[in-house]
């Protein structure tokens, strides 16, 4: 029966090769994304892999180690910021001849000397000294390898201290050996690595964006199935058996699916290089990071024929049962209000754990998000069909024009495939609306404060968030020529000290004191009380810390000490407010640092942490590349379909043409078919992908959710005019092919 089955597979006419090519070419699409899905996870594990070394630390298991010597390295990792990028920094001080060297660099760097990877080495260059190359004591010696590079574009330096004086640093540890298998630390740290949180948010991309391609290489698994299912039962009446049947379709479909895996390969080869400078995690790929590996090739090569003939197989189960069903056209059975189960189960989980509370670890709170999300994509598939039902039945009841009714009608018989046609579509439109409904909330948060926020202003924290202030993180007294210079800088509007609370009490809390003649001049973090001379200040970083915000209206409580007694203080804080220009902000930042050096980084307070920054930006960027896939997945999915229940309905349709039946009903016979199930589920589907968001932006971040802006509904809105315009584009198809001799029976 093979042999036979390749014959009438390709030697039956032009239109059973039109059916195999349309059907390879789609397999062939969606073989290239997942191509690309797959070999971007690879990726994104060949980066953290080089970015192990980061997570160097003194407890580090001797397993980790690249060697065990007698020599310790003095080792101290900090993030510091440029702009928004994030720059890694690695001091580091040997103890003797035999310390661990890192990766990338030939020898330990000596005191006053240092290694920049090249895109750091290239600003270094290119931007003023003052704004960042003051930052690093000494020379550049040397540039760091692409081996200990996780991305092209990273920012990373290594400074070279001498030993005794690193040693007297807060947080420099002693290292054995350098970090060769990746930890979740480096994750916080740069944004890219297998931390747990970052595994999930990739997990959760990989389903949103696998889901559209399974769906699209099943409907073409099926195209033309109605018609095969005609031939076929032809076949099973002068005495072909069910097995017989199975074969010659499984042929069919194997073909088709061999092909367009064939295809799907030279897509990802041919569009692999321009593939690398996606920043699916934040950051562009290393050329050769887009790698397969053995099981992701059997996974294609073997899995997806194999799904082409299942979904062949399942088409045909009509077929099995009865060829004389078929012939007579017998109804699917209606989907039943069941199907939604899922789709409610998935809205009550992330209820529950709104109501229920943040989880205390971040784990907890990405795996319920997940489990969430992806049971909500699995009911919206599952009762698109009966939503699809149910509005059909409501176009019939009211049709008022026999394009209404007869749209509402075949609805009615098959709901299932006029469902399939735009699901992918559907999923696009929750996975954007969940994403930018919970991103914009984000944006709309960090950006409340009007006028205000255009102020930059600067914290240099010289405490520990939850810890008191003491005498190796507090600077005992600021010397004044650094604040005449910080004062006297380009874009520079005015300076605050905040200096440790004078009692005990406000050293736990975390609050400190200032003097209200300074505070005016940095109006981002408050005021003071009318006729106060010293104030007590809380903790005003929010964006950082999630502690509550000051805001310019808030005023801080007026404090009983004097402006001379709280000078001799130490110095908890210092607030700079510049113009908002980025080479004032780059300034303040580096002569902060090199003034207090091994303090941590400044911050704005009213932005994010490099590495929170970093997080959004790869979340952002991971969100647009899925979206844009999705779409694109869908816009074939959706030609595909229509497409092909053209072709399957040709005879009806030119049956109702000899009738007197006018081509207009016709198109908008086709255009309501599509346009109902399309624009209910997709209702549907934004209104619980923003619920979603909504429903996680309140339990697990604690800020309020925020209506995307028009940006977000213009994507809408094109999404749904190119649907139609796709639909559209087939009526030239249905003129075509709806002539009278397509309506003599065979």
């Amino acid at each position: 029966m093979i042999p036979l089955g390749l014959r009438l597979t390709l030697g039956s006419g032009r239109e059973a090769a039109q059916r195999v090519l349309v059907t390879a070419a789609a397999v062939a699409l969606g073989v290239g994304l997942l191509l690309f899905v797959l070999a971007a996870m690879n990726g994104l594990h060949a980066q953290t892999d080089r970015g192990a070394w980061l997570d160097t630390s003194a407890p580090s298991p001797p397993s980790t180690a690249s060697s065990s010597t007698s020599d310790r390295l003095w080792w101290l990792l900090s993030v510091d910021q440029f702009g928004n990028q994030a720059i890694d920094r690695v001091d580091v001080a040997a103890t003797g001849p035999s310390a661990p060297i890192p990766p990338g660099i030939p020898y330990l760097p000596g005191a006053r000397e240092f290694y920049a990877s090249p895109a750091l080495t290239s600003l270094l260059k290119t931007e003023p000294a003052s704004e960042l190359h003051d930052r690093f004591p000494g020379r550049q010696i040397g540039t760091i390898g692409a081996a200990a590079l996780p991305s092209p574009n990273s920012l990373i330096i290594v400074v070279g201290h001498d030993a005794r004086q690193l040693s007297q640093v807060p947080g420099a540890v002693k290292v054995r050996g350098i970090q060769q298998t990746p930890s979740s630390c480096y994750a916080c740290q740069s944004g890219v690595g297998s931390g747990p949180v970052l595994k999930w948010i990739l997990a959760g991309g990989a389903v949103a964006l696998l889901l559209p391609v399974l769906i699209l290489i099943a409907t073409a698994s099926r195209l033309s199935a109605a018609r095969r299912e005609e031939r076929f039962a032809a076949m099973r009446l002068v005495g072909a058996t069910p097995r017989q049947v199975s074969v010659i379709s499984a042929v069919e479909a194997t073909v088709a699916a061999v092909a367009g895996v064939v295809i799907g390969f030279a897509l990802f080869f041919l569009f692999r290089p321009l593939l690398v400078h996606v920043p699916f995690a934040g950051l562009p790929f290393a050329q050769g990071d887009l790698s397969l590996n053995l099981a992701d090739l059997v996974l294609v090569v073997i899995g997806v024929p194999i799904a082409a003939v299942v979904s062949a197989r399942l088409a045909l189960r009509r077929v099995q049962i009865s060829p004389l069903g078929v012939s007579r056209r017998a109804s699917s059975p209606t989907p039943r209000i069941v199907r939604i189960i899922p789709l409610l189960a998935g809205i009550a989980l992330l209820a529950y754990f709104d109501a229920a509370g943040k989880p205390k670890s971040n784990d907890g709170q990405v795996e319920e998000l997940l489990a969430g999300v992806v049971l909500i994509l699995v009911g919206l598939v599952l009762a698109g069909p009966w939503l699809t039902k149910i509005g059909s039945r409501l176009m019939t009841k009211r049709a008022r024009h026999p394009a209404t009714l007869i749209a509402g009608r075949r609805l009615l018989d098959n709901p299932r495939a006029a469902f399939r046609s735009i699901s992918g579509l559907v999923l696009a439109l929750f996975v954007a609306s969940a994403a930018i409904g919970a991103l914009s909330s984000i944006v709309a948060v960090s950006s409340q404060g009007g006028r205000a926020e255009s102020t930059a202003t600067l914290d240099d924290q010289f405490c520990g968030v939850t810890s008191s202030c003491n005498s190796s993180t507090a600077v005992p007294s600021f010397p004044a020529q650094v604040l005449t210079g910080l004062r006297a800088a380009p874009g520079v509007r005015g300076v605050t000290l905040v200096h440790v609370g004078p009692s005990r009490v406000q050293q736990i809390s975390g609050e400190g004191v200032v003097a209200c003649d300074q505070v005016p001049k940095t109006p981002a973090i408050g005021k003071c009380a009318p006729g106060a001379t010293v104030a007590t200040i809380g903790y005003f970083l929010q964006p950082v810390t999630g502690n509550n915000s000051a805001s310019p209206s808030t005023v801080w409580p007026t404090a009983h000490p004097s402006v001379a007694s709280i000078a001799s203080l130490p110095v908890e804080a210092i607030v700079v407010a510049t113009d908002g220009s980025s080479s004032s902000v780059e300034r303040v930042r580096t002569a902060l640092e090199r003034a207090f050096p091994f303090r941590s980084t400044p911050l704005l307070v009213k932005g994010n942490t490099p590495d929170g920054s970093l997080l959004l930006t790869m979340i952002q960027d991971m969100t647009e590349v899925i979206i844009v896939a999705s779409l694109i997945i869908a816009a074939c999915s959706l030609a595909v379909n229509v497409a092909a229940g053209l072709s399957e309905r040709k005879r009806p349709f030119s049956l109702l043409r000899l009738t007197g039946v006018s081509t207009g009903v016709l198109h908008r016979v086709v255009a309501l078919e599509s346009a109902l199930p399309l624009l209910l589920v997709a209702a549907v589907s934004i209104a619980v992908g923003l619920g979603s968001a909504a429903l996680y932006l309140h339990s697990q971040v604690g800020i309020a959710f925020s209506m995307p802006g028009i940006t977000y509904w213009a994507t809408v809105v094109g999404g749904l005019a190119a649907s139609f315009a796709i639909i559209a584009s087939t009526f030239p198809l249905l003129n075509r092919i709806t002539g009278p001799e397509a309506a003599r029976n065979e």
